[in-house]
């Protein structure tokens, strides 16, 4: 795949389809300052409630909604409360 087609606004715009009834903001940005991850979460509201998503910017500078690959050490953990 393309690095055009995993740009952060190409992810967005993939997992969040805009709907004229949705609203979406960046809630939180991110840098590990041990290996210089990036990640942004999104809020997205709509009128039956609202949800967030992580993205997560991978080594080959692409970005995705799970963690990148990394030693066991160093590994992003993602929870549900």
């Amino acid at each position: 795949m393309e690095k055009a087609e995993r740009s952060l606004r190409f992810m967005v715009d993939k997992w969040l389809v805009m709907a004229p009834a949705m609203s979406v903001r960046v809630t939180r940005g991110s840098r590990a300052r041990s290996n210089q991850r990036r990640c942004v979460c999104l809020e997205a509201s709509l009128s039956t409630g609202a949800f967030a998503i992580y993205f997560f910017r991978q080594g080959d500078g692409t970005w995705g909604v799970f963690p990148p690959d990394a030693p066991d050490a160093e590994r992003s953990v993602m929870s549900v409360f």
